[in-house]
């Protein structure tokens, strides 16, 4: 299967290349299709390059006034907590671009619905396309706030982060436990008060 903007060919060379500066024979029976392997794995990792997530939010529903003030809000232009669309433990992967080596995570992310709202199938696409680049942690919470912000016009956006990155958990100092936390947020949701509400719903236990 071809992925649009990855040129397969071209990475499994690279990797016979790397086969070779490493001191391996890349035609030995164990390596013989690695090169191919990595490159149908590039193309899976780095897929969303080609894919604007603001697709995954073009098919929206208009939130109808009433059903805000029918979940507590007095006023339909006035959102609280209550009105809030929380997804929780959204699995994601991405690869980190400082060493190519992957992060693999939870997502958790919140909006305050504006005049329209979309499938929940939907926010996960947008974490996997902009996940599927080379990333950095950080900035991957920020292009997931921004491209609910622009895509939905919420009154706020929470995306809140937790992943162990492999260029910790395996080279370097090799801290196996550790894990990254970074949050973004946008609008009402930047709010000190309403963000700490919808981060203590985040990691409430299910019972």
């Amino acid at each position: 299967m071809t992925t649009p903007g990855v040129d397969q060919e071209r990475i499994a060379r690279a990797v016979r290349e790397i086969l070779l500066a490493i001191g391996e024979d890349p035609a030995r029976p164990g390596l013989a299709r690695t090169p191919q392997r990595v490159a149908e794995a590039y193309a899976e990792f780095f897929g969303g390059l080609a894919v604007d997530p603001l697709v995954h939010l073009a098919d929206t529903v208009p939130l109808d006034a009433g059903i805000r003030r029918a979940r507590g809000g007095a006023d339909a232009d006035t959102p609280t907590t209550s009105d809030a669309v929380v997804l929780r433990d959204l699995d994601f992967r991405s690869v980190c671009e400082h060493h190519l080596l992957p992060f693999v995570g939870t997502a958790h992310v919140a909006y305050l619905p504006g005049d329209r709202v979309v499938g929940l199938g939907r926010i996960p696409a947008v974490v996997d396309t902009l996940a599927s680049r080379p990333q950095l942690q950080e900035r991957l919470a920020e292009e997931i706030a921004d491209a609910l912000e622009t895509g939905l016009e919420p009154k706020g956006v929470l995306v809140v982060l937790d992943a162990q990155h492999r260029c910790v958990t395996t080279r370097g100092s090799r801290q196996e436990r550790s894990s990254t936390v970074t949050i973004a947020s946008r609008g009402a949701l930047a709010e000190p008060a309403a963000r700490a509400e919808i981060v203590a719903l985040i990691g409430a236990r299910r019972d």
